[in-house]
């Protein structure tokens, strides 16, 4: 029998008095490498138990102890076990409220550790002063590449002893600072770190309270940092700021490669100079700008600035106010664009007059039958319907990149699923389609499965709630008796009977197919 490895108790309740017992077991063992007891509300006497096993275990490279109660005793014991511990790489004590009493018991630890890689304390309370204690041991430690402070009270103060040490620190590399309560003040401090810091290249600062000056600053910033590749802003408080700011940092030679600026307020007027940036930007491969109001105006312009974009490689829309018109122009953008890989349009103003309906669909097949490098398209939630699905269907006949659609609720009847079920049998790209929540009904099942008897490349396919019943699901069954290529078939929510089920219950045990229904 192998060695075992890992282990994972997660969520199994098992206290002070199971953790003791595994406790002493692993001061002999010389096999485990990974110990997961997170949610098993532990506290002080099992962390001690478990800080004694780390003083003689010369195997155990990751523990993690999410969601217990570990906070007094138990914490300074491990904190002790973590100064001599020669082997510890991965510690995980999220969700342990340990307060800014035990960051400062952690933070000498790490002061002495030569072998921690990375330190989980998201949901902690830890605070300004739990962050101040941190940082001072960011100074020093030489080992720490990654620190999650994710969901604690951290203001402005914790930020700038943060942003210090990351002036001294020569090894972290990403710093997770997201849903904390940093305003202006402390984001200057952090970009003026970035100025120096050459190691940092992740930043986690979506939903705080950061402003103009803030994004600003970060701007600033990029001018001579190179090495900060992803850059989280989403849900902050820089309303209507955020593309004046991206407009002045097409000047600079940042390295930024990911930015998300999601939910923050961007609106029509402001795409101008987030497009102009895009047109010289030379670094930049993943955009999100889910959530905002783009639409009308903004849409036709970012557009253009795809026409000769030549590094992103996936722009998230999603829910934004796209209708026919833009996704016309976004069409248009495709025929010409090279690198754009995944394009994210779904819940764009569902049900109004500017949903993306017949035009919006038949321009994005016409793009699919020429463009060659998408190879993910996300249409969720758009009310394309019959028209807009077959139109899709014309261009999946041609397209050979494109490996996952999603069309999910997009009220799509059985014609639209007869239409695309003609696509399926000649398509060799699409591996992946998404399709639930829609009325395809029997008919569309039936034809479903007449193309999944001739078609290769389809490994996974989601028809949920779709008014599908025993003809339908009888259809499908016969078809994975010859299709060897189709790995998961999702079928829950439907009307199946007896008999459908029973046929399908027949052919998932003959088949490698999994079958949810």
């Amino acid at each position: 029998m192998p060695a075992l490895t890992t282990l994972n108790l997660q969520s199994n309740n098992i206290g002070d008095d199971g953790v003791q017992v595994l406790a002493e077991a692993l001061k002999t063992n010389s096999t485990l490498t990974t110990l997961n007891l997170g949610d098993n509300k532990i506290k002080d006497n099992g962390g001690q138990a478990l800080a004694d096993a780390l003083n003689t275990n010369s195997t155990l490279t990751i523990l993690i102890l999410w969601r217990n109660n570990i906070w007094n005793e138990g914490l300074l014991a491990l904190s002790e076990a973590l100064k001599v511990n020669p082997i510890l790489t991965y510690f995980d004590l999220s969700e342990n409220e340990i307060g800014c009493r035990g960051a400062y018991t952690l933070s000498e630890a790490l002061k002495a550790n030569s072998t921690l890689i990375t330190l989980d304390l998201h949901t902690n309370d830890i605070g300004d002063n739990g962050a101040q204690a941190l940082a001072e041991a960011l100074e020093t430690n030489s080992t720490l590449t990654t620190l999650g402070l994710r969901t604690n009270p951290i203001e402005d103060h914790g930020a700038q002893a943060l942003a210090e040490a990351l002036k001294a620190n020569s090894t972290l590399i990403t710093l997770d600072l997201e849903n904390n309560l940093i305003e202006d003040h402390g984001a200057l401090a952090l970009a003026k770190a970035l100025e120096t810091n050459s190691t940092l290249t992740t930043l986690h600062l979506n939903e705080n309270k950061i402003g103009y000056k803030g994004l600003l600053a970060f701007m600033e910033a990029f001018k001579t940092n190179w090495n900060l590749a992803t850059l989280y802003l989403s849900d902050n408080s820089i309303k209507n700021t955020i593309a004046l700011a991206l407009h002045e940092a097409r000047k600079t030679n940042s390295a930024l490669t990911f930015l998300d600026l999601q939910n923050a307020s961007i609106k029509d007027d402001e795409i101008q100079a987030l497009s102009e940036a895009l047109s010289s930007n030379s670094t930049l491969i993943n955009l999100i700008l889910g959530f905002n109001s783009i639409g009308k105006d903004g849409a036709p312009v970012l557009s253009e600035a795809l026409k000769t974009n030549s590094t992103l490689i996936t722009l998230d829309l999603q829910n934004n106010s796209i209708g026919d018109h833009e996704a016309e122009a976004l069409a248009k953008a495709l025929e010409m664009n090279l690198t754009l890989t995944t394009l994210d349009l779904r819940g764009n103003s569902i049900g109004f007059n500017n949903s993306i309906a017949d035009d919006g669909a038949q321009a994005l097949a016409e793009a699919l039958k020429t463009n060659s490098f998408l190879t993910t398209l996300d249409l969720w939630g758009n009310s394309i319907g019959d028209r807009g699905a077959q139109d899709l269907s014309e261009g999946l006949k041609i397209n050979s990149t494109l490996t996952t659609l999603y069309l999910q609720r997009n009220l799509i009847g059985p014609n639209g699923g007869q239409a695309l079920s003609e696509a399926l049998k000649s398509n060799s790209a699409l591996t992946t389609l998404h399709f639930w929540d829609n009325s395809i009904g029997d008919d569309g099942a039936q034809a479903l499965a007449g193309a999944l008897k001739t078609n290769s490349t389809l490994a996974i396919l989601n028809v949920a709630g779709n008014k599908i019943g025993d003809n339908g699901a009888w259809a499908l069954s016969e078809a994975l008796w010859t299709n060897s290529t189709l790995i998961t078939l999702y079928l829950q929510n439907n009307p199946i009977g007896d008999n459908g089920v029973q046929a399908l219950h027949e052919v998932s045990q003959a088949t490698r197919c999994i079958l949810e229904y």
